[in-house]
């Protein structure tokens, strides 16, 4: 996290590392380029190695600017993991709705986030594909369980539909600013801001829900 300057020289008091994790295939580069350009490729080719795109939002009145990076999940291409994951204050947790096994692939991909990434990141949890629903192939119960297990956020999404998929980058990125900005008046009570990412040691991720309930499915979309 840092302080700076954004397009047209616009100020900038926050950039935030989100990284996107999950198998091959599952629709990572999709949600970017949903979220970031608002645009959706059905010709759409596997990632190589590592990209990011970037987008300034406004929240609470600060600028903020999401520094979102894209990865193969492919095996082979895990060398980079180390790197990365270096930064990283949230991160989006990606299976595909209509594979079974990219779900199950949640916990080892799980595991290999919280053993690099800072252990209080805000992690999002993402069932892509919700446009395939005759095809479901986890239940949203599955992963509202397993969100709520976890403590993470959970939506489904569509890339190709644009449903959910502004929703769930900025319901990730308000909570990373909001730990982050909290921790930003202690740390300057202390004369110790020092901003990155250990300002989110010791913070707690609460779930979102509808009213009481966990880990339940937000119901608003961004229009296409």
């Amino acid at each position: 996290m840092s302080r700076g300057y954004g397009e047209m020289g616009q100020k900038v008091d926050y950039v935030f590392k989100v990284v996107l994790i999950g198998d091959s295939a599952v629709g990572k580069s999709q949600l970017l380029a949903r979220f970031a350009r608002n645009e959706f490729s059905l010709d759409s080719k596997a990632t190589i190695g590592v990209e990011f795109q970037t987008k300034t939002l406004h929240i609470d009145n600060r600028t903020v600017k999401a520094q979102i990076w894209d990865t193969a999940g492919q095996e082979r291409y895990r060398a980079v993991t180390s790197a990365y994951y270096r930064g990283a204050v949230g991160a989006m947790l990606v299976y595909d709705m209509t594979k079974r096994q990219s779900f199950d692939h949640m916990a080892r991909w799980l595991e290999e986030l919280r053993s690099h990434a800072d252990k209080n990141i805000v992690i999002m949890l993402i069932g892509n594909k919700s446009d395939l629903g005759t095809l479901r192939a986890v239940p949203t119960e599955d992963a509202k369980e397993f969100a709520e297990r976890e403590s993470l956020f959970f939506m489904e999404t569509s890339a190709l539909e644009a449903t959910n998929v502004e929703n769930a980058f900025t319901t990730a990125l308000t909570e990373i600013y909001r730990t982050v900005s909290k921790k930003n008046l202690v740390a300057n009570d202390e004369s110790n801001s020092s901003g990155n990412a250990s300002l989110l040691k010791g913070t707690k991720v609460i779930i979102p829900g509808q009213e009481a309930a966990p880990a339940a499915k937000a119901s608003c979309c961004m229009s296409s």
